[in-house]
């Protein structure tokens, strides 16, 4: 009978090591996952920082009339974002585009109290921010974006 006591134990023993080394590794795994995923992360931040960066533009459009709050705005070259509100209190739906230098991107057009969006790699130069919504742009709705 001591035997078999000595046996269920040593099995208990095992059992409760075997747990704790599994524990042990998958917790290895997972830190050490973490932290190649973090150093991962840094590397990427860090290499689009060192290429320029890149900056955010906000625009608003006027709530009445076919213009922006701004006729010049800058950026430091890389992957530029210009932001243009459009107003909840206006009428007309509006968007943002750029382009220039080979590049032409348009934002999605968005009613009163929206926000268009567009992101495009831009190199130092002069571009054109515009609404592109039928006869807006020629109506005077554009400006000058100067990439740095």
């Amino acid at each position: 009978m001591s035997s078999l006591f000595s046996l269920r134990r040593l099995c208990l023993v095992s059992l409760g090591a075997a747990c704790l080394a599994l524990g042990a590794c998958g917790s290895s795994d997972s830190s050490s996952s973490s932290s190649k995923s973090t150093s991962s992360t840094t590397k990427a931040a860090s290499s689009a920082g060192s290429s320029g960066g890149g900056s955010t533009v906000s625009l608003k459009a006027e709530a009445t009339g076919l213009k922006f709050d701004k006729k010049t705005a800058t950026a430091k070259a890389g992957t530029v974002t210009l932001t243009m509100a459009n107003p909840q209190g206006g009428q007309v739906p509006h968007a943002v585009a750029v382009e220039g230098n080979g590049v032409d991107k348009d934002g999605k057009v968005v009613q009163p109290g929206g926000t268009s969006k567009v992101s495009v790699k831009l190199k130092p130069g002069k571009y054109t921010f515009y609404c592109p919504v039928d006869g807006h742009r020629k109506a005077g709705m554009q400006g000058t974006l100067t990439v740095n």
